[in-house]
């Protein structure tokens, strides 16, 4: 469910998970490792039986989050309805995935020596296995915080938090052809008023009642990625985006109900402007424009 490709449907998880902000924030910074910082995150890898037991309340967590047909089945459709707001699509496993073949993908090398390569028994280094373990730590430690103790959550971070005081200083993000536009709307989203909010959600709500060529468009632009090679860009971009609606404090209601989807597309719009015919574009920007002015497109 989770992939690099389907990223919004990622974010759209991430935005509405208590963690999910800091998730996209180690997956960001995990999007632009270099081979020379696997050492550094190897390095700081807990023991085995130290990491086997916090993975034993990992589990337990995970069997604790409720998937959508447990909610629909919920006799309190008030309870059912706070339940699905937050209910993700995908799941841990997915989410770990995503961290070991679709992050690190550069990682595994077929007996060639190929990067990703997907022949021969591809396989990762000693070093890359256990940098890939350390993400995996800190992704879960987010992305189930409301699930967690304390306790469990420091334990599965705290070789993280060390690693990034370690690291070189993080290169400023790299969005693509589009860098600033991408940037600008993030900005945007960051210092919105109310009635900000308010016009997003009517632009979500109208694009939900008159839903013609809106589907059609999101995947001409993610194949538009896919095709230009800009799918850890795009991905970037969206991971981005959790994190500027939570600096925006967009309210949870509004990010189920639509909010995300309509700013996901513009995202998706703008990394890929140059490749997408006119009517597509405005398909995907014009909810946005129309809810926040063209003045941080200029």
């Amino acid at each position: 469910m989770y992939s690099l490709v389907s990223a919004p449907v990622l974010g759209f998880d991430l935005t509405r998970l208590p963690g999910g902000s800091a998730t996209a924030e180690v997956l960001v910074r995990a999007l632009c490792m270099q081979e020379e910082d696997l050492a550094i995150l190897a390095g700081q890898l807990a023991a085995e039986d130290t990491r086997a037991t916090l993975w034993l309340e990992v589990d337990a967590a995970a069997a604790r989050v409720q998937d959508l047909q447990s909610i629909v089945d919920d006799e309190d459709p008030a309870r059912a309805l706070a339940l699905l707001e937050r209910a993700p699509v995908g799941s841990l496993d997915a989410l770990l995935r995503l961290v070991r073949t679709d992050v690190m993908s550069w990682t595994w090398r077929d007996d060639t020596g190929v990067p990703g390569g997907r022949r021969k028994r591809p396989r990762q280094s000693e070093t890359a296995t256990r940098a890939t373990s350390l993400l995996c730590d800190a992704a879960v430690a987010t992305y189930l915080r409301e699930h967690l103790s304390e306790t469990v959550r420091r334990g599965l971070s705290a070789g993280w938090v060390a690693a990034v005081r370690r690291l070189p200083t993080a290169a400023p993000v790299d969005l693509g052809p589009h860098h600033y536009a991408v940037s600008a709307l993030l900005q945007r989203l960051g210092t919105v008023r109310p009635e900000d909010v308010r016009r997003l959600s009517s632009s979500a709500d109208d694009s939900r009642r008159n839903p013609g060529g809106w589907s059609s468009a999101v995947h001409s632009a993610t194949w538009a990625a896919y095709l230009a090679d800009r799918v850890r860009t795009a991905a970037v971009a969206q991971l981005l985006l959790v994190q500027a609606i939570d600096i925006g404090a967009f309210p949870l209601t509004n990010r189920a109900a639509g909010v995300w989807n309509v700013l996901s597309g513009g995202v998706q719009a703008l990394v890929v402007r140059d490749l997408l015919d006119t009517s597509t574009a405005h398909r995907l920007l014009a909810p946005v424009l129309a809810a926040l002015g063209p003045a941080w497109l200029s």
